[in-house]
């Protein structure tokens, strides 16, 4: 996975996806030999040459200017997402590393810990970008309890159950969804960190032997994943869908603290309230002190 090749494949994805009349050009007769708007196009949305914009979409973003990559991104009418994605892709393919690294760090600060239980009416939990669950809360851990079946230590891949697991699909209902959200994050990550070895060897893993997870890899897609709502089929409660709000950590680079919540006076409230009973219930014979947290 080269940041060239994804450079090449993000842009002309994106081009591939804008019509001439959504970019505001005249429609012209006749078949188009490419879908969406012709590397030419571009260029002249942009206020570039062809020969330059042909070299940028080759994956020589390296030198670019903001104020190139600014005109390529409101050429291709790319979303907040997709602009810092093409963003990190001009950093990462300017830094060229040498080697892939492998990211590591010590163990979440007490502080942070004590804050994620505190959250004791919200399942809630502390990810990195690759989708590591690094430390979750009593309720988050029976929210996503089949990610710890058979006693699973932290950390676990909320991915890597997703695809590979057979009760990935039965716990995430909206399936396409759920499975465009993964890989979106993922490829973010991806052009954020693409010299981190654990990432590139999860999504080889993923590309190997999921042919879902290839498919939607493919298109190149992004997002940011702030807030919404999720839905889960959970083995307990049954089916529940809860707004989530997913906030960066500060002071830890790279790591977001999702929570998720129920309206009051609601079928998911109530189910949220079963669900806190019963991960109580759990609690009482579970052996003391589990783990929470992990060094990665």
């Amino acid at each position: 996975m080269s940041t060239e090749s994804d450079i090449r494949e993000f842009l002309a994805s994106r081009r591939a996806k804008i019509t001439p009349q959504q970019a505001g050009l005249p429609a012209y007769g006749g078949n188009r030999r490419v879908p969406g708007l012709r590397r030419e196009e571009v260029a002249m949305l942009a206020g570039v040459s062809i020969d330059y914009y042909v070299r940028l979409e080759r994956g020589h973003l390296a030198g670019a200017s903001e104020e190139v990559l600014d005109a390529i991104a409101g050429a291709l009418q790319l979303d907040e997402a997709e602009r810092a994605h093409l963003y990190d892709l001009a950093r990462a393919v300017a830094r060229r590393p040498a080697r892939r690294t492998r990211r590591t760090r010590g163990p979440l600060p007490d502080s942070v810990l004590r804050v994620l239980d505190s959250m004791a009416d919200s399942p809630a939990f502390i990810r990195n970008g690759r989708l590591d669950i690094l430390a979750v809360n009593r309720l988050g851990r029976a929210l996503y309890s089949p990610l710890f079946a058979g006693g699973a230590p932290l950390p676990v891949n909320i991915a890597r159950f997703q695809f590979l697991d057979p009760h990935g699909r039965d716990f995430f209902p909206d399936w396409e969804q759920s499975v465009n959200t993964t890989v979106s994050l993922l490829r973010t990550e991806a052009g954020r960190a693409p010299g981190d070895s654990d990432l590139t060897g999860l999504i080889g893993e993923l590309v190997t032997r999921s042919e879902e997870f290839r498919t939607a890899w493919a298109k190149h897609n992004v997002r940011l994943h702030h807030t919404g709502r999720k839905g889960f089929r959970h083995p307990v409660v049954g089916e529940i869908t809860l707004d989530f709000d997913a906030m960066e950590l500060p002071a830890q680079p790279g790591l977001t603290l999702t929570a998720y919540s129920a309206g009051p006076h609601t079928p998911d409230h109530d189910a949220l309230r079963l669900l806190a009973a019963w991960a109580a219930t759990e609690d009482a014979t579970a052996p003391a002190d589990p783990d929470r947290t992990t060094s990665h």
